[in-house]
């Protein structure tokens, strides 16, 4: 089975749901709901792959804190195996989210000064297939997976097209996500990204599905599967694991989308990353 080392952060989160968010201007609002959860897009990612039955280690950094206790028994409680490097620190983030799944995102704690063993290219030996998130860690592991003939594949988010920070993952990568929150043209984005050399470049666009394009120039498009939507987050990273696990199963691209589609799902039917961390 494919060994797959999914290389980025988890984090501990404070979800705050209001009927909107907040406007520029000092006032007092009363939150709809809060909870802590498990958060993180290499985390999400790890958890979808692990409940899809892939061999996955999830490589990240994590703090001697209480927010690191409890990223590493939701990752226990997820069947997640980690390999977690001492960090200063924890991530920590408060998230303020609505009902329509709108997302400002505040980074209350970065996991500064981490252990030297973190950016050792030893993270990826036994790897047969690298997810590197985007991170700066992930970025100084990536020449180590281009020596070793590690495919690549990342996760560009909400890429523009021009960030000069996205662009050592993308030349990297064989396979490149995103979604179109930052153009109007996705089919032109994913243009850009495959001259750069991935094989696959795939657009997310919630809930009109997913789109992508291959290097041989082919389109490919697939709905956005049926889903009763408790929480947005995540659902990108679910989408992610079902893709290339269809992938290392032999679909075609647009039967990988329909899979990601699919495991999305997932993610939007519970205010956590995965049902397996609760209700």
């Amino acid at each position: 089975m494919t060994r797959i080392r999914v290389v980025g952060p988890a984090s501990w989160n404070r979800m705050v749901v209001l009927d909107a968010l907040p406007q520029p201007v000092p006032h007092m609002e009363f939150a709809r709901d809060w909870f802590d959860t498990l958060g993180g897009t290499s985390a999400g990612k790890a958890l979808h792959l692990a409940a899809l039955g892939r061999d996955v280690v999830l490589d990240a950094l994590v703090g001697p804190d209480e927010a690191g206790a409890r990223i590493r028994e939701a990752l226990v409680r997820g069947g997640v195996e980690a390999r977690l490097h001492r960090a200063a620190r924890s991530e920590q983030h408060l998230n303020l989210m609505t009902p329509a799944g709108e997302r400002l995102s505040l980074y209350l704690a970065t996991p500064d000064e981490p252990a030297p063993e973190a950016s050792d290219p030893a993270a990826l030996a036994d790897a047969d297939l690298a997810v590197v998130d985007l991170a700066p860690r992930g970025a100084e592991l990536l020449p180590a997976a281009r020596e070793a003939g590690i495919p690549v594949w990342t996760d560009l988010h909400d890429y523009d097209g021009e960030s000069a920070f996205h662009r050592p993952f993308l030349e990297a990568a064989e396979a490149v996500f995103m979604n179109a929150d930052r153009t109007d043209d996705p089919w032109a984005l994913l243009a850009r990204c495959i001259d750069a050399g991935p094989r696959i470049a795939v657009c997310t666009l919630g809930a009109d599905g997913a789109i992508a394009l291959d290097a041989d120039g082919r389109r490919w498009s697939a709905d956005a599967a049926l889903a009763t939507v408790v929480d947005t987050n995540g659902a990108g990273d679910a989408f992610f694991a079902g893709f290339l696990d269809a992938h290392l199963s032999g679909a075609d691209v647009g039967r990988s989308l329909e899979a990601g589609a699919r495991q999305a799902v997932q993610a939007l039917a519970t205010r956590h990353l995965h049902p397996s961390l609760g209700d």
